[in-house]
């Protein structure tokens, strides 16, 4: 595919693993797992691509109002994720960066974040961020509290210096999301990045969105005309 317009920055609201083990017969539970799964073979396939950063959105502020139970299944899940998967997404040559603020998260899946970090840093063919404890408005008050804390007033205040606060600083904004799942919304994800986002909606459920269906919404994606505001 790389005679085509492949999105740089590519993000996805991995949505729809409790109602896929729901069809399955199963716990919610086994539909995360499989939804973590898949973040591997989808990663593998962006890189494969040609795109350069991948951005999932696994874990929202919102997602704390969800059971206890399933709540502390899926901070456990990241800690397995981190031990069993991290060796793969280093000879994948990965590296793993995390929006949100990681600072309220369990100590152990802090520890695991933090650890992912460091043991990817170097990396460069593909960057994955993980949403994690993230809320699109969460994330601009913190923008804006940092800006306030380095002295600076409201005329002061420009885009660039917004965006230069945000947790996606430094990176190019989405070129392209994909919500699995059959929603139609953005669900607080990315909502100042994502002003000329190119959005993509499927029915597919997380957990069977496969190399095929990334192909799909890409060759969509290619067939888009982008004028940012333009002629």
């Amino acid at each position: 595919m790389t005679e085509l317009k492949i999105p740089s920055h590519l993000a996805i609201i991995l949505d729809g693993n409790g109602r896929w083990a729901k069809k399955q017969n199963r716990p919610r539970t086994f539909g995360h797992k499989e939804g973590a799964e898949n973040v591997i073979r989808i990663a593998r396939s962006a890189k494969k691509f040609g795109i350069k950063t991948l951005t999932l959105y696994a874990f929202s502020t919102e997602n704390w109002k969800r059971p206890a139970s399933e709540v502390g299944f899926l901070m456990d899940l990241l800690i397995k994720f981190v031990r069993s998967k991290l060796d793969e997404l280093i000879a994948e040559d990965c590296k793993l960066n995390f929006l949100g603020d990681i600072s309220k998260l369990p100590e152990k899946t802090r520890e695991a974040c933090l650890y992912a970090l460091d043991k990817t840093k170097d990396n460069k063919s593909l960057l994955i961020n993980i949403a994690l404890n993230y809320g699109g408005r969460d994330e601009l008050v913190h923008a804006f509290r940092e800006i306030m804390a380095k002295g600076y007033g409201p005329d002061d205040i420009t885009e660039e210096m917004i965006s230069d606060n945000l947790y996606t600083s430094g990176q190019s904004d989405p070129d392209l999301l994909i919500r699995p799942g059959g929603e139609l919304r953005l669900s607080n994800f990315l909502i100042y990045q994502m002003a000329y986002t190119e959005l993509y909606f499927t029915d597919v459920l997380w957990p069977d969105f496969t190399e095929d269906d990334l192909k799909d919404a890409i060759l969509d994606f290619t067939r888009r005309d982008r004028r940012y505001g333009g002629l």
